[in-house]
């Protein structure tokens, strides 16, 4: 099943200070989820709680890096850059679990 979704606009986070990361994406069920990733080395993950989303993280991730550290840090669907879906049924437990799976 393909999921309708709204994108805002990638210019409504220029400018944001301390958050200069080069933007990663995938696309499931029609859905585009963006993730930072950034190092090398073993790899730490930073899930973002709600609302907010992986901006909360641009002060961390660059002691991890320094210490050698891949750092990924996804944006839930519905949050920060990853696409909003428009349909109140996409949200439940069991789709984001999905959809971060993915």
């Amino acid at each position: 099943m393909q999921w309708p979704a709204v994108r805002t606009p990638d210019s409504a986070f220029e400018g944001l200070p301390g958050y200069d990361f080069d933007a990663h994406y995938v696309e499931h069920k029609g859905v585009r989820l963006h993730y930072l990733d950034e190092g090398a080395g073993d790899p730490i993950v930073l899930f973002h709680g709600e609302p907010t989303w992986s901006f909360l993280y641009r002060n961390v991730i660059p002691p991890l890096v320094a210490a050698g550290y891949r750092v990924i840090a996804p944006d839930y669907p519905g949050f920060g850059k990853s696409d909003k879906p428009t349909d109140p049924a996409f949200y439940t437990y069991e789709r984001h679990i999905e959809f971060i799976e993915a």
